[in-house]
């Protein structure tokens, strides 16, 4: 953060961070309560007590501060405009974002059981996200337990909700780009085998030996276009940025709820305002875990309708009007997507 954005920022919280003047003890700037909740002074040693403990009423600040501005309630051009920077910079068109979850490591609650407690044998709660093409968070739900799955939250969601009912000002069905043939098609959202299908959701096709067609739009969709893996970055931004999500938190799920939505309020902040293109291009921040084939992952029970979409987009990506040179050049029928996007990504 530069001193222009910390000044900025500042100027806009001084009032919640501003507090009476006692007899007990010396105020606290402003600035420094502020530097302290950023994670960027190391030297204020006497009040750093008073400071952490009132930790959480500052992120609750910084969230309310920035929320309605870098993170309001989208509208109908907001998605255009995402769909449009998904067509331009990923060859996805008609898509509304990358989504994903993010497991936030905790401290077991007293008398929690096995409420946090997740497949990778440690405490949690879930961060589920909506991100758009150029890494900034579009929807977050924070606070979910540990021990439920991507999908069930994502059903449970006001996102899920939202979408289910259609009160999200998402765009009508429009046709496909140089594709009218297809007819008017929904916008959609990526996610991995995690989520269900859904006439809004796509997800890749599971399962083994799968037909060229089936391979190639998985590739190309959820692979090398790295729409799928947009929302994966920006969780190693969000990482590199507050290094505190590398470690187990020691705090109350209530806190860490804070905690967890001010910084993604932060990072949107950061690079919507230009200061933080270093932390992400086109080719940086590889996935938190390697890539994996998509043939050992069981298909869900979706709806004629939502087969219908995706069968839409596949035929998309298998046309003129889709297709890019190198997935044909470069597609095996061996499934090694590995290999795949690594002569992709060399080559680009």
């Amino acid at each position: 953060m530069s001193v222009s954005e910390f000044e900025n920022l500042l100027q806009q919280l001084a009032p919640s961070l501003t507090k009476e003047q006692t007899h007990y003890h010396k105020l606290i700037d402003p600035e420094q309560r502020l530097a302290v909740s950023l994670g960027t002074c190391t030297t204020l040693l006497r009040p750093a007590f008073d400071l952490v403990c009132q930790l959480w009423l500052r992120c609750d600040a910084l969230w309310h501060c920035l929320r309605d501005e870098h993170l309001p309630v989208p509208t109908e051009e907001m998605w255009r405009s995402t769909a449009r920077r998904f067509h331009e910079r990923w060859n996805f068109p008609d898509c509304l974002g990358a989504m994903d979850g993010k497991h936030i490591f905790i401290q077991a609650p007293a008398n929690s059981g096995s409420l946090y407690f997740n497949y990778k044998g440690t405490f949690s709660i879930v961060l589920l996200v909506l991100v758009d093409a150029d890494y900034c968070f579009l929807v977050v739900d924070v606070g979910s337990y540990g021990s439920n799955s991507d999908g069930g939250i994502f059903a449970n969601s006001v996102l899920g909700k939202a979408l289910r009912d259609g009160t999200l000002n998402v765009p009508p069905p429009s046709e496909l780009p140089g594709a009218p043939e297809l007819g008017k098609v929904n916008h959609v959202i990526v996610a991995d085998e995690a989520f269900p299908l859904k006439p809004y959701l796509l997800r890749p096709y599971p399962g083994h030996r799968l037909s060229t067609d089936r391979r190639i739009f998985n590739y190309c969709t959820f692979v090398c276009s790295r729409a799928r893996r947009i929302s994966e970055n920006v969780f190693g931004i969000l990482s590199q940025r507050f290094r505190v999500f590398q470690r187990t938190l020691q705090v109350q799920p209530s806190v860490v709820d804070k905690v967890v939505k001010a910084a993604c309020a932060l990072c949107n902040y950061l690079r919507q305002k230009g200061e933080d293109q270093n932390h992400a291009t086109e080719d940086d921040h590889d996935c938190e875990q390697p890539l994996r084939g998509f043939e050992h992952y069981r298909g869900q029970r979706a709806s004629v309708e939502a087969q219908n979409v995706r069968e839409l987009y596949k035929e998309y990506f298998n046309s003129p009007a889709g297709e890019v040179a190198w997935q044909y050049e470069h597609h095996t029928n061996n499934g090694n997507c590995e290999t795949f996007v690594g002569t992709y990504m060399k080559e680009n």
